[in-house]
């Protein structure tokens, strides 16, 4: 066209210089939430206030019945004596731990205890493992029944099964007829009650069912198609079971073996049922200075030793075996 050079393509009027458009041209965002008050363009989660309120029963039952006992035992191990009434004021003095401090068969009662919880937690965490394996991945549709078939000896009282322990492992009880019936021994056993071994093998009954429920529930979060993948890679059962289902269900471990160990230090009611003299564990001697000797400020010093011992041991076991590492935190 005449009056337009050749061989030129126009360009748009943004290029050569003019004006944006107003969908390019930069805008200024006028910063009004820097002028506002604190806290007045934030909104609140409107679950917070649920949760509140629904933790609140559980908060006042923990503080009234797991807290105030600890600081009042604690506090109960600083009086001299029981001279007065049990809430009067009294002048802190250390008596207590000076004579625990200066006492070691207590110390090495609180190392056998020790001892024996932490074979106690391990031999009921190996043998709840293979029952908690049966149920994730084996038990098919009847999980659930044969989970309820677990727990139904343990519906009844404790006392009841410790007792019936205690009648299995007597000189006439289940054992020893058994045995004197198929001739393997020709008298009975004696060895079998009022000793550590009851002890443990009663101990390792009660919690096998509790150990199992956290272990299950680290095996329900693990993905079967994991155990898939591995079989189609030729991986034997066994391969599967060391490199997917252990590590994956170590944190349920862990927590069995805590859940098991924990009570355990402090367990009385067992060794004074089954164990005799023979089987006296930490516990026992606690509950004797309480019920017995009358001296509750030494058993209360005593308790906060077993207390002490015990949060020590797992912080180190924790700071070990990290679970935030194994759970990918």
């Amino acid at each position: 066209m005449p009056g337009r050079p050749c061989g030129r393509r126009s360009r748009p009027r943004s290029e050569r210089g003019g004006r944006r458009p107003a969908s390019t041209r930069p805008t200024r965002v006028t910063a009004t939430a820097d002028r506002l008050p604190p806290g007045a363009g934030r909104t609140t989660d409107p679950r917070r206030g649920t949760f509140l309120l629904l933790s609140l029963p559980a908060a006042v039952g923990l503080t009234l019945f797991l807290v105030l006992p600890i600081l009042f035992m604690v506090a109960l191990s600083f009086r001299a004596d029981l001279n007065g009434t049990l809430l009067a004021p009294f002048a802190p003095t250390l008596k207590q731990y000076d004579k625990l401090f200066a006492t070691g068969s207590y110390w090495n009662l609180l190392g056998i205890s020790t001892l024996i919880a932490f074979g106690v937690a391990a031999i009921a965490t190996l043998l709840a493992y293979p029952l908690a394996y049966f149920l994730a991945f084996r038990a098919g549709k009847r999980a659930g029944l044969y989970l309820i078939l677990l727990l139904v000896p343990f519906w009844t009282s404790y006392l009841l099964r410790v007792m019936a322990w205690k009648l299995m492992l007597g000189e006439a009880g289940v054992i020893n007829s058994v045995l004197l019936a198929t001739g393997l021994i020709h008298e009975p056993l004696d060895a079998l009650l009022y000793n550590r071994f009851s002890v443990v093998v009663t101990l390792v009954y009660v919690w096998i069912p509790f150990a199992m429920l956290p272990i299950l529930a680290a095996m329900g979060r693990i993905d079967i198609r994991l155990h898939e993948a591995a079989a189609d890679l030729y991986a034997s059962p066994w391969q599967q079971l060391r490199r997917i289902t252990v590590p994956l269900s170590l944190p349920g471990i862990i927590a069995a073996f805590f859940m098991v160990f924990i009570p355990t230090v402090g367990e009385y009611v067992t060794p004074l049922l089954v164990g005799g003299t023979g089987g006296t564990m930490y516990g026992n001697i606690v509950q004797a200075f309480f019920v017995q000797a009358a001296n509750w400020p030494l058993g209360a010093a005593l308790s906060v030793i077993m207390l002490v011992a015990t949060l020590v041991l797992v912080v180190i076991g924790l700071r070990i075996v990290q679970p935030r590492r194994l759970l990918g935190q």
